[in-house]
């Protein structure tokens, strides 16, 4: 198989490349992260770029681009720590243009891919564990016109968001809404997460909505694994700076007079962060090129590569902070941050036990049909 990526790809990546190293340093990401955790204005750099049209269709104003240049795209962001939710971008306009009716599609995509207005997926409750099937939300039709109530959590940017992709039950099936923040009804709670971002509590009463789907598990579960490939591809770019950063502090740091690289036991511990990053490249890759499978084998797939990845940025992360020392757990310098980054997104999307029990349990399901 050909992993080599086209020129087109290449150009994408150095244009995000160069946009993060002048456009999104260090201290301004931490002003962002003061602010709040987030910012319309790099936000509208990153429409400018053409990002948030990724996924979009050339019709509805995006660049009609798949999920190997969503990986290469958050690899890149991922190096810069980028705050703002454009995974959640990628997965509410690739659902939007799969699932939603004409009408919705003309409404919102074209304003997506703008970056006039951000949408995100809100549907994590505090009862359903991971399970996407698990859902409190209700839905009640009135003719033409849908009322939800629900009350969501950990809602990305979302009491910054226009919308929302909003799972809830109708007629005791599970159907996929869109609500406008703005609606009656809407109640927004925003707070900080540990990684600096911004997310908030959610709560509608009896308000307004649009169907996107009445096949919403079907939906949301291609929402969560496009999901899952966007943070695993972050989750790489964090890991391979996080990496950099570490081996040029043991270049610099001395003692007894010499670089602390020069001890062998060190550079064992370093070979094996490598050796964990490159495994997690690689199965962020097998996310990626899974993505327009089948759902059973798409699934399988993600499970397995949220694992492995989850493995590998405890592991990464673990590693940086103790080869720094103390200076590795201080809010001043760098490798803090990504630490954080990566213990936020090892939790992103599912845990590693959770998606661990998803490998088990699928794997014994095919065991059964061979049986």
């Amino acid at each position: 198989m050909d992993f080599d990526f086209t020129d087109d790809q290449e150009q994408l990546r150095d244009a995000v490349r160069k946009w993060v190293d002048k456009g999104y340093d260090f201290e301004r990401r931490r002003g962002i992260e003061k602010a709040g955790g987030f910012s319309r204005e790099a936000y509208g750099q990153l429409a400018e770029l053409g990002l948030t049209g990724l996924y979009i269709p050339e019709t509805e104003g995006g660049m009609g681009m798949g999920p190997v240049e969503g990986m290469v795209v958050m690899e890149e962001l991922g190096r810069g720590m980028v705050l703002e939710p454009l995974a959640q971008t990628l997965v509410t306009s690739a659902v939007l243009s799969s699932y939603a009716p004409d009408a919705v599609k003309a409404a919102w995509l074209p304003k997506i891919a703008s970056g006039e207005s951000l949408v995100v997926l809100a549907y994590q409750e505090r009862a359903a564990r991971y399970q996407l099937e698990q859902c409190d939300a209700k839905a009640v039709a009135s003719g033409d016109s849908w009322s939800l109530t629900a009350v969501k959590s950990i809602v990305p940017a979302g009491d910054q968001a226009d919308a929302f992709l909003v799972p809830a039950m109708a007629g005791g099936k599970l159907a996929l809404f869109l609500v406008e923040r703005t609606a009656a009804g809407v109640a927004t709670r925003g707070y900080s997460t540990q990684d600096g971002a911004r997310a908030a509590e959610v709560a509608l009463t009896n308000a307004p909505a649009s169907l996107v789907t009445m096949d919403g598990l079907t939906a949301l579960s291609h929402a969560v694994d496009i999901g899952i490939a966007a943070t695993c591809a972050e989750a790489v770019g964090v890991m391979d700076k996080t990496l950099a950063v570490t081996v040029e502090y043991m270049n610099t740091r001395k003692q007894f007079g010499v670089a602390i690289s020069s001890f062998q036991a060190l550079r064992h511990r370093v070979a094996d962060m490598k050796m964990q990053l490159e495994l997690a490249r690689s199965m962020s890759y097998y996310a990626s090129l899974k993505l327009n499978t089948p759902a059973d084998e798409r699934r399988r797939a993600l499970a397995r590569a949220k694992y492995q990845l989850g493995v590998s940025m405890r592991f990464v992360g673990q590693q940086a902070v103790q080869l720094h020392g103390g200076i590795g757990v201080t809010d001043e310098y760098i490798v803090s941050h990504y630490f954080k980054k990566l213990t936020q997104l090892e939790m992103t999307f599912g845990d590693t036990l959770h998606h661990l029990g998803e490998v088990s349990s699928r794997m014994q399901e095919t065991a059964g049909v061979f049986a």
